[in-house]
């Protein structure tokens, strides 16, 4: 049926500048000026000091798509997170369980004691961050794409505004994104580089039971994998259907088969047997 253009409501398309900015982005679609374009139009609807972008695509290693970090940043931001932390990255474990296209804060997404999880003490606190907002949108071929805007720690978070204005614009985001990465999957390996996901497990419970299997049984496999996540005891109890006194006499029985004393060091022998796996 035909629109009757009497009848389409006027909207406001905003300044002349963050129009033009919009029509860079879309001549460049293609090419390597797209990812940058876009930083740039997102700036001019809220300031931010960082961004990168990642692609995932179901077990395989994550990609960097693009990147605004200094040279000694990157380190934190993108080698030492693809060697493994991104397997507890709450935007990933999102992505896995197929959220719904849209922006997101990381507090709406992460396990409910993200914030004392050994991931956010040991790695995350790294990268000085006051806040980061994703925006998530699919692929063809279950290919995942996450645009992460970032403010640093000596700046505010977003406002309430500054996360309505960026949310308003994300249906062009994702279009424009999805028109210029729609050949990523290309560009993952045939073979599969990351921890293995198997219709019994999630990809992070099939990372555990590979390092740690045979010495911690299936149950305990699933416990390690949500405490590396974040998850409080209680929340394990109410994802895996058991009480809190059971996770706790599962806790302490990992913690003496793999003759350790606390989360601490089950995060870093975690990722120390990650490390060497890569390697």
């Amino acid at each position: 049926m035909a629109i009757n253009p009497a009848r389409i409501k006027k909207v406001d398309l905003g300044s002349a500048t963050r129009i033009s900015l919009l029509a860079q982005c879309i001549d460049s679609i293609g090419t390597s000026e797209f990812p940058g374009s876009m930083v740039t139009a997102l700036k001019s609807v809220a300031d931010f000091d960082y961004s990168v972008s990642f692609a995932y695509h179901q077990n395989e290693t994550p990609l960097c798509l693009y990147d605004t970090f200094s040279s000694a940043k990157r380190v934190v931001f993108i080698d030492d997170y693809l060697k493994g932390p991104y397997l507890l990255d709450p935007f990933f474990k999102a992505c896995g369980r197929k959220v719904e296209t849209g922006l997101y804060r990381l507090g709406d997404i992460a396990p409910d004691r993200f914030y004392q999880s050994e991931y956010y003490r040991s790695y995350y606190v790294q990268t000085g961050l006051a806040e980061e907002i994703c925006y998530t949108f699919y692929l063809s071929n279950e290919v995942t794409v996450v645009i992460s805007l970032m403010r640093s720690a000596n700046r505010s978070r977003f406002s309430a505004k500054d996360f309505r204005l960026l949310n308003s614009v994300c249906p062009i985001v994702s279009s424009l994104a999805q028109l210029h990465w729609k050949d990523v999957h290309n560009k993952f390996e045939v073979e599969p580089s990351g921890p293995k996901s198997g219709k019994n497990g999630t990809i992070i419970e099939e990372a555990v039971s590979a390092l740690f299997s045979p010495r911690i049984t299936p149950r305990e496999t699933q416990v390690v994998a949500q405490v590396l996540e974040g998850h409080s005891s209680d929340s394990i109890a109410r994802s895996l259907g058991i009480s809190v006194g059971t996770v706790r006499i599962h806790r302490r029985n990992i913690y003496g088969k793999l003759q350790i004393s606390s989360q601490q060091e089950l995060f870093s022998i975690f990722f120390q047997k990650i490390k060497t796996v890569r390697t």
